[in-house]
Formats: structure tokens, sequence, C-alpha cells
């Protein structure tokens, strides 16, 4: 199966199913001598963690990561890096009525019409479970990029439904079960994610991610421009249905003399590019924004098909985010460290030749 690994200098290739026994990833490309224990991953993995809030599936997991390898004495060896999570809280039977039936919104037809055979429990590798391996490896790029680089990464929920703000208050995010920056608007977006969810509903919502301190430069140019990478790592993420940079898709109105960014003393004066210019970094805060579609698993009927094609009901039973920002946030800043992380890596090995 294809399509398990991303990066290239610092590489990552996540393994498990949603309901298997344990998850995990491999990374190649950690560097000697980092100092890196268990808790250090654990850190990302609890803001991720399921069942953290009444916004949130009810999924009961701890999440308790174990490094199986890469590690010596506190120390990264330089060696693949391996992280591993037991699954303990499966409920495989809240599936049995849909193993023959394609859910709405998800990637049950694709999966099944590729390999002819899907596990039908929570979506398997397509679910979003999946996505605690790549936060594991994000805490390590996270790691990498403070310590080395003196780079950091949010990401925060902007908007759910029709209620958006543009107010940034850092310190508010993990003060808040929706992971907003808005004290004005986050108990309107918690409100409306409650009373969506006793619908028996879901409902989507805009994510923002900030990069800070990345140094001008980073990227390449033609097809592995920087945001190209950027979009590709975040268009992995399951309900992520599109990116922007910047002033992103207002720029259909605008003129140039409006878009361009000034500079003076070897700054940008303004940041309509959102960070990125040529596909490389500007110097300026790396901006973008995700629009995240409703979680599709929701308790409603609707109509679908069987693997016969057979017309069909679908209920789906189980435990799911009513909406998925709160911890889409979390795997957002992991897959943005990963990738700036390896073209960091690649910059500076052009540096060394």
């Amino acid at each position: 199966m294809a399509g398990n690994s991303f990066g290239n200098l610092f590489k990552i290739t996540t393994f498990g199913e949603s309901h298997g026994v344990a998850l995990g990833v491999v990374i190649d490309g950690v560097p000697p001598n980092l100092s890196l224990t268990e808790d250090d991953i654990q850190k990302e993995l609890n803001r991720r963690m399921p069942g953290q809030s009444k916004v949130t599936t009810q999924r009961k997991e701890n999440d308790s990561c174990q490094i199986l390898s890469g590690v010596f004495e506190g120390k990264t060896s330089g060696t693949p890096l391996t992280i591993v999570v037991f699954n303990q809280d499966q409920r495989s039977k809240d599936y049995s009525n849909i193993k023959d039936i394609f859910r709405p919104g998800h990637a049950d037809l694709g999966f099944f019409a590729k390999y002819g055979i899907r596990d039908y429990r929570g979506g398997g590798r397509s679910s979003g479970r999946e996505t605690l391996a790549r936060v594991a490896a994000g805490a390590v790029a996270k790691k990498i990029l403070k310590e080395y680089y003196n780079i950091s990464i949010v990401a925060y929920t902007k908007g759910v439904g029709g209620i958006e703000s543009d107010e940034f208050v850092e310190d508010f995010i993990e003060e808040n079960i929706v992971r907003s920056a808005s004290p004005a608007k986050a108990k309107l977006m918690e409100d409306l994610i409650i009373d969506v969810a006793q619908d028996g509903d879901s409902i989507g919502g805009l994510v923002e991610c900030r990069i800070r301190n990345l140094m001008a430069g980073v990227g390449n140019e033609v097809f592995d421009k920087l945001d190209a990478e950027l979009a590709k790592a975040m268009l992995s993420i399951g309900g992520v249905k599109g990116i922007e940079f910047g002033d992103g898709f207002n720029v259909r109105c605008m003129r140039g003399s409006l878009n361009n960014d000034p500079m003076r003393d070897g700054k940008m004066l303004s940041n309509h590019a959102g960070g990125i210019l040529g596909g490389h970094s500007t110097g300026a805060e790396v901006i973008f924004r995700l629009p995240i579609k409703p979680t599709p698993s929701i308790s409603l009927k609707q109509e679908t098909c069987d693997v016969e094609n057979n017309n069909v009901i679908c209920e789906v039973k189980g435990r799911h985010d009513p909406c998925l920002c709160p911890r889409v946030v979390v795997v957002v800043e992991a897959m943005a460290a990963i990738t700036v992380l390896d073209q960091i890596l690649f910059l500076n090995s052009l540096k060394l030749k």
C-alpha cells in the first residue's frame, strides 16, 4: 500500500489501524544527541487525545506512547526512531451493522474499489485515528525546530460554522475546549458544536496556522515550493478541503498595488503573501488557513449503497467528534513542523556542499 510515508530528509512512515492492535510511526532523519523522552511526545498526544472534552469523541484512549528504537540513555542515536501507541478502547461491534455498507462522506467506496477489501472497524487506515502517529512525529519535529532554530508553530480554530473571528489571543487557545483564539467567540463556537451534536449532526470550521521565526530562503522552485509542500501535507489530513496562504482567495478581487508586500530595511512592511513568495519563505510569518469539513460520521439516517450496489439506509453508530477543528489543530501543527524541518534540512544540505 503506497502513501504511508512523507518527507525526504526528515521522513515519517506511519502504521496501524483505528481498531487494530496499535498505531505508530518510524522516523528517519532525526539528528543524534537530541534529548528526547516519551514525555516530550506525550504532551502533544494528550492535546490530540479523544475524550478530552464534551465537543470531542468520547472514545477513551490514554494514547500512552512507547519509544521502541532510536533513543539511548535519553538522547537520540541518529538511527530510525520508532514510536508506538497501543489501542485500548476499541468497540468494533459498533461498526458491525455497516460492514457491507459504504458510509456517506467516508473513504469506504474508494478504498473498497481499489483493494477489494476494507477494514470497516472505524475505517482502518482511513480513520482520523491514524493522525496520532503524525502528532508523535510532529512532537519530535517541533522540538528540533524550537531548540535548533527557535521556530515555533501555532494553530487554532478560527471559525466554526458561520461563527468566525479575527481576534488572536494566543494564550487563550489552550484555555478553551474548541481551541479558539477569541475570548469573545469561543463560547459561541462551543455552543454551536453542542447544538449540532444533540441533533445527531456535525459542523465544519476553519483552522489557521502560523509559523514564526522561519528564516528566508526555505523552500524550492518550480514543483517543490514550500507552499506546495505545505499544501500536500495539509491536504493529506482527513477533513481538510483546501488551503489558502496570506490573503488567499481574496486576491481574486485585489490590485497588485494592494497585494504586493513593500520592503524597507530588509523587512516586509506587510504580509499579504503569507510569508512565502516564489516557493521560498520571505522571513515573515507564514500564515495559512484550512477549511475543515463536517465530520462525516453522524447518527442521522442517510441514503447509501452496499457492496452489491443495493440501495440501503445507513445509520452510523459509535463515538465521533461533532466538529473536527479542536483536535485537527494539533495535527496541523504536527504536519507543518514535519514539512518545515524537512525543507530546512534540505537547505542545510545545500550549504554544506
